[in-house]
């Protein structure tokens, strides 16, 4: 074999090599985006389900005001989302909005046996069991994406062709604690 052949043939395997990664770049790129949406359906889901659970208690709990502005201002805020940072920020502030309305739930007992509450409350929890799920496969397909473009040679190519890491949706530190509840 002659030197030119030898070095064509190497330009062609680099350039498949390039052209594979960056298909697969994309597609992986692609997956994180769709993952994404997956993640507002449910998101939104839960946030049109909000209004319907607080006008249910705001019946039993009239006194409990700033319970429902939390919970407004939360909403607000996961309906504003536009990236994961954002919308995990607003789903913690949901979250802590929910759980606080539950509690207040607690101390009413007509309010947890009327089954319009029972029927938002299993609403609520089949969506979050989804918002869970959604963020699962989210974060699956951004720690594929991102070890792509970490690993050598590929991080030497994804950096030239502009591919950057993709953020996780993670709780905040002040969400994984556990949220006390006084009145």
């Amino acid at each position: 074999m002659s030197p030119t052949t030898i070095a064509i043939a190497l330009l062609i395997v680099v350039a498949l090599y390039i052209w594979f990664l960056y298909n697969g770049l994309v597609t992986a790129k692609m997956r994180i985006k769709e993952a994404w949406s997956g993640i507002d359906v449910q998101l939104r889901r839960r946030a049109s389900l909000i209004p319907n659970l607080v006008e249910a208690v705001k019946g039993y709990a009239k006194h409990e005001k700033s319970v429902f502005e939390n919970v407004t201002k939360a909403r607000s805020a996961m309906l504003g989302a536009k990236d994961p940072k954002a919308a995990a920020k607003a789903d913690n502030m949901l979250t802590d909005a929910l759980k606080t309305i539950f509690a207040i739930a607690e101390n009413y007992p007509l309010l947890k046996a009327s089954e319009n509450f029972k029927e938002l409350q299993q609403e609520l929890s089949d969506t979050e069991t989804k918002v869970a799920a959604a963020r699962q496969f989210y974060n699956t397909n951004v720690l594929d994406f991102n070890t792509k473009i970490n690993i050598f040679p590929n991080v030497l190519i994804a950096s030239m062709l502009n591919f950057k890491p993709e953020i996780f949706f993670e709780a905040e530190e002040t969400a994984r604690k556990e949220v006390n509840v006084k009145f």
